[in-house]
């Protein structure tokens, strides 16, 4: 046994030990109260992870609520390890993202790798099981080593869970600003399938149940790795380093499958990852959601270290464990199916009708605390608000043209800025096709997985613009879930629902509360618009670095349904011949753009206006141009404007562009402004007819904008001046070659 001595109840207030774990005098004055006595150490540690920001959403339960989540769709909500969305012939998708941002910018490797790990456990303890993966990324610009070493070792995480577990990750997002030098996002989303009749929740039901501990022992790694998530990140956090901890993707899917297997048998009656907080969320989680209570003996958890205490047990944070409660008498049957698979298991507690979380240790009561006081009973915080002077400062400018002297040469450097530049650097360390079901690969609008034995499939993409939620979080909300829906419809599908991982600095700042306030207030009018509830999600705060925040992050993850494999669309040009259409109004709109951070070095202003009608309007037109075969190609404008989508659809196509424009903007607004509602399709001259008149008939702007060529040449005529001329494959060079370059400099 350790010889390590735990403080008295009486020095955990008197020094104020509760400080270092996170709580305030406050909360340690609540917890008195709760259990009418002082806590002991181990009592702190279980208030201390389970009120942090991280588990509770203290700070952010009052904003959570704005959101729309529920739908006739919507099979299960927010509150579980992930939602679920009806897809109709029994089946259902079950997806989430989440967060692992402050482990990422200590041990970037680990950090993604078990952001990964966690993330596939939330979405197979609901029975499902995991067809695909993405992820969406921050980082500093690619200028230092340490931004450089982050990006590199975050992918290398990322690519070696993923492609060891053999599920393909198949899409995402990566952007480099400045504001993330210091603190780097990295999050990670699962899609699974699952029929409707093996859904799974985690409840502790059935009092006097087993509650069995599976999978891999406990260790040290990641003690209050959920307080640690839940402070701003400092000078001093590599000294946090112990708490990142370390995955092993073999053993996780030794344990996907023997979950899977067990849940097929019929003797779950509920079972969760032991993700943030480890044993302390899982078991007072499952046993308030059920109204029960939990008793368990922490001598029969599987150690992997000698002398472990009682607290660092229920604060450990290993991965690759879950918690399952079984009907009673079947333990042998749980038992044999982990042995199969060479996994521990074993019964460390039964439920209980008390309602509360007892730890027994060595023969003694370590710990006894109600559990609703745990999972439901932390303080909810409204915290103040103020509108930041740099906000009001931007609305005040007025809308300014760019001046550029060359087109074809902005369009090069356009498309070799990191954020908009190819990211096969990233995705070719990705197993993307494991499963062989991807049916659109990374580098499309948004990834598409096939559903076996049907003619469905599934579109996926994770979204978000941060530059324009700094510049007006309300509209750069509504953006953020427009540009998911729009990359959605791209691809052949009406989207079905969001899961979001909203990443932000210190609540405490009332600026930053109110960067948080407003973007969910945008965000949820756009999901109330589109019909895309949100089914859950993450929420990471305290994203700041020595007192320098990020730019406000909400990022979307969002999942559609193709009804029929032949719907699935593509942004590459694909016939010599046919028509581009441009669908959609383009503004003089630079406010957050790319081409105003190349040409400015900055992000001030304004950013694009959005128009719900029109992006809704503009949806069900190319959806439905897509389901009645009109359309060859469809491509949303974004980042770098109408130039860079253009491009993009040449260079995936391998097919040349011819463009005659006219105009009352310069060419620099029509070219790189980054307006909204606007889609690029290319289609047979004999359909476009009917494009057209399905744009007219739902009030969509159409400007038929050139034709696909065979050869490889690139130009672009506005108002009868050539300017841009130039060929697919040195546009393809520049767009390519910039990562690569950049990493080996």
């Amino acid at each position: 046994m350790s010889q390590y001595k735990e403080p008295t109840p009486a020095q955990i207030e008197e020094q104020r030990i509760y400080a270092e774990m996170g709580l305030t005098d406050e909360e340690f004055g609540m917890v008195k109260n709760i259990l009418g006595r002082l806590p002991n150490y181990t009592e702190t540690g279980l208030f201390s992870v389970m009120w942090s920001e991280h588990c509770s959403y203290k700070n952010s339960k009052p904003v959570l609520r704005k959101f729309p989540v529920s739908g006739p769709q919507v099979l299960q909500g927010p509150g579980e390890g992930a939602g679920i969305v009806d897809i109709g012939d029994g089946q259902a998708v079950v997806f989430k993202i989440e967060s692992h941002n402050h482990p990422s910018a200590i041990e970037p490797y680990q950090g993604a790798a078990t952001g990964v790990g966690g993330i596939i456990r939330d979405v197979f303890s609901m029975g499902a099981r995991p067809i695909a993966l993405l992820n969406s990324l921050r980082f500093g610009e690619l200028k230092t080593p340490r931004v450089k070493y982050l990006f590199e070792n975050v992918v290398a995480g990322i690519a070696g869970y993923g492609n060891c577990i053999g599920i393909p990750t198949v899409g995402g997002e990566i952007y480099f600003d400045d504001c993330y030098e210091g603190n780097p996002l990295v999050n990670a989303m699962c899609v699974g399938l699952i029929d409707h009749d093996k859904i799974q929740k985690g409840v502790a039901k059935g009092i006097g149940n087993p509650v069995m501990y599976v999978g891999a022992s406990t260790g040290r790694d990641g003690i209050h790795g959920a307080t640690f998530a839940s402070e701003e990140l400092s000078e001093d956090s590599d000294a946090k380093r112990p708490a990142v901890q370390v995955g092993d993707p073999f053993m996780e899917k030794l344990l996907l499958e023997a979950c899977l297997e067990l849940i097929e048998t019929g003797a779950v009656q509920g079972i969760q990852d032991m993700g943030a907080a480890g044993l302390t969320s899982s078991s007072a989680e499952m046993a308030s959601k059920a109204g029960n209570g939990v008793e368990l003996n922490l001598d029969l958890v599987p150690q992997r270290e000698k002398g472990m205490s009682a607290y660092e047990m229920m604060l450990s944070e290993s991965q690759e464990r879950m918690l399952v409660v079984v009907e009673k008498g079947r333990e042998k049957e749980v038992e044999a199916i982990f042995e199969k698979w060479g996994l521990l298991s074993a019964t460390i507690g039964r439920v209980t009708d008390d309602g509360k979380l007892r730890l027994l240790h060595h023969g003694e009561v370590v710990a006894e605390v109600p559990v609703d006081s745990l999972a439901e009973d932390a303080p909810v915080y409204h915290k103040p608000s103020k509108v930041p002077a740099y906000y009001e400062e931007n609305q005040k400018k007025q809308a300014a043209s760019i001046h550029i002297e060359d087109a074809t040469k902005t369009l090069h450097d356009l498309l070799q800025t990191p954020t908009i530049a190819s990211k096969e650097w990233v995705y070719h360390q990705y197993d993307y096709m494991v499963r062989t079901n991807t049916a659109v690969c990374p580098g499309s609008d948004a990834a598409v997985v096939r559903i076996r034995d049907t003619r469905k499939a599934l579109a996926m993409t994770t979204d978000c613009n941060s530059r324009y939620i700094y510049l007006d979080p309300e509209v750069g909300g509504k953006i953020a879930v427009a540009e998911a829906a729009r990359n959605i419809i791209c691809s052949g599908a009406k989207p079905l629902a969001i899961t979001d991982n909203l990443n932000f600095g210190n609540p405490e700042n009332p600026e930053i509360f109110w960067q948080i306030e407003k973007s969910v207030d945008g965000m949820a009018a756009a999901c109330r618009h589109f019909d895309t509830p949100v089914i859950g999600g993450n929420v990471s705060l305290y994203n700041e670095r020595s007192g320098v925040a990020i730019f406000p992050t909400p990022t979307v993850g969002m999942v559609g349904l193709i009804e029929d494999i032949d719907h699935i669309t593509t942004q590459s040009f694909k016939h010599a011949g046919d028509v581009v259409v441009l669908l959609g109004e383009t503004k003089a709109e630079f406010g957050g753009s790319e081409l105003q951070k190349l040409v400015e070095g900055q992000v001030s202003g304004r950013p694009p206006e959005i128009d719900m009608d029109v992006e809704k309007a503009l949806h069900e037109t190319v959806l439905t141009a897509i389901q009645q075969g009109l359309l060859s190609s469809a491509h949303d404008v974004a980042e770098g404007g109408l130039g860079v989508s253009l491009a993009e659809s040449a260079i995936s196509g391998q097919k040349g562009l011819q463009a005659k424009l006219t105009t009352s903007l310069e060419a620099a607004e029509l070219l790189f402004s980054e307006s909204q509602s606007r889609i690029v399709v290319s289609l047979h001259e004999s359909k476009l007819n009917d494009v057209l008149n399905l744009a007219e008939k739902n009030g969509i702007k159409a400007q038929i904008i050139g034709k696909v060529q065979d050869s490889l040449e690139f130009t672009i005529e506005i108002n009868g001046q050539q300017q841009v001329s130039t060929d697919v494959s040195s546009l393809q060079t520049a767009w390519k070659d910039a990562i690569p370059c950049i990493m080996t400099t």
